[in-house]
């Protein structure tokens, strides 16, 4: 095996994972939550990435023994008649619902990239969701892609480097991987969704099944997983870090990109902006790009369509989500509140998710041995239980304030 070659098998399917979570969603958040809070919500996101790592490896397993989408094992593998109709629409509503708001996140961020580069202007989320729709169109997104995604590891490296240069507190940062009920739970949901993606689980299985048909073992799949989404998961811990120490004693409200940059100067000085706005930009549009074509995936998968990228029913689900994230985006809320309720959106979607994947992970006639083992099937459970709690904390407090 040649040495770039041994340095590739690290790398695959998981590596789109990690970049879509990897976005202005993570960059806003973990920023957010790091500022008013400190380092007491590392533990939110260590579980964030445990769940990511627990439920990602269900789904590129899937797609591995399956060579098949989620999408497609959820319609082959789910009874007929009404329940099977409710499955659907349940799925579907959580696919639609949880990537609008992600689009619209995904677009607000972009704005708040162009807005630190090239000053305000309204109808930005127009112009990027022109630009995301007509690479969508003419399906000539990859190299646009690779760059993209590019320009946000250098700015996750900055994040990484700063985050040393800064040197905070290694006992604090301890403190902080340990819950307290004094927590902001809607902040936490928000951390959960931006690195726990469901639509993520869609998008990992139907690239897994594209990519290893054959030359490629469980184990090689398993270990691009691990190394793919921990690099990811200390990239979201470094942003929270550097946000907690950089922004320690400010009290300035954190409304736009320029006040996310602040955390950068200590290693980048007046750069710090023009990298902070790239990357905005970049994880902006590159996800305003994945977003749709994975619910147009999911949605192709479930009904059954045909494999053209170019059908009328799967460019309808693409433009719809691309619309409805460019109409949100341009409502006249602050990007940063949009990003934040797109988080919490896939928060409260992703038991939905996570529940009909660990059913369909017990199913022998469709996985053989490949089948959940008792020890998967508990971790699946522990973060099912772990997000339903939230979920329901969360919708308890919402009604109480409404009642």
């Amino acid at each position: 095996m040649s040495e770039n070659r041994g340095w590739k098998k690290y790398f695959g399917p998981a590596t789109l994972v990690t970049a879509a979570f990897i976005g202005p969603g993570t960059v806003t958040v973990c920023t957010l939550a790091g500022a008013n809070s400190g380092y007491a919500l590392l533990w939110a996101l260590a579980f964030s990435i445990f769940a990511t790592l627990v439920l990602q490896e269900m789904a590129a397993r899937l797609g591995f023994i399956t060579q098949d989408g989620l999408g497609a094992a959820i319609r082959n593998n789910t009874t007929e008649g009404f329940l099977r109709i409710l499955f659907f629409f349940i799925v579907l509503s959580a696919i639609v619902i949880g990537n609008a708001a992600y689009e619209a996140g995904n677009i607000s961020g972009a704005v708040l990239g162009m807005d630190l580069l090239a000053g305000n202007f309204k109808f930005w989320p127009v112009v990027i969701g022109v630009i995301a729709g007509l690479f969508l169109y003419l399906g000539r997104y990859a190299f646009l892609e690779k760059l993209l995604v590019s320009l946000v590891i250098i700015m996750s490296l900055c994040f990484l480097l700063t985050a040393l240069v800064l040197r905070p507190s290694f006992d604090d940062i301890i403190k902080g991987f340990i819950p307290s009920s004094d927590n902001n739970f809607l902040t936490v949901l928000a951390l959960i969704g931006t690195t726990v993606v469901p639509y993520n689980l869609f998008l990992h299985a139907a690239s897994i099944s594209e990519k290893y048909t054959e030359g490629a073992n469980l184990k090689d799949i398993r270990r691009e997983n691990f190394v793919s989404i921990l690099l990811g998961g200390l990239v979201s811990m470094a942003i929270l870090i550097v946000a907690a120490t950089a922004m320690q004693g400010i009290t300035t409200e954190i409304n736009s990109a320029s006040d996310m940059a602040k955390q950068l100067e200590p290693l980048l000085g007046s750069w710090a902006k023009y990298v902070m706005a790239i990357g905005l930009f970049a994880a902006g549009i590159s996800s305003a790009i994945t977003a749709p074509l994975a619910a147009a995936y999911a949605a192709r998968g479930i009904f059954g369509w045909e494999k053209n990228k170019t059908s009328t029913p799967f460019r309808i689900v693409w433009f719809s989500i691309l619309v409805i994230g460019v109409v949100f985006s341009s409502l006249g809320f602050k990007p940063i509140v949009i990003i934040q309720f797109a988080q919490i959106a896939n928060g409260l979607l992703l038991p939905i998710i996570a529940i009909y994947l660990l059913y369909m992970m017990n199913r022998k006639d469709l996985l053989g041995k490949y089948i959940n083992t008792t020890l998967q099937n508990a971790f699946g459970g522990f973060v099912i239980v772990i997000a339903l709690l939230l979920s329901f904390r969360i919708l308890n407090s919402v009604f109480s304030f409404i009642g």
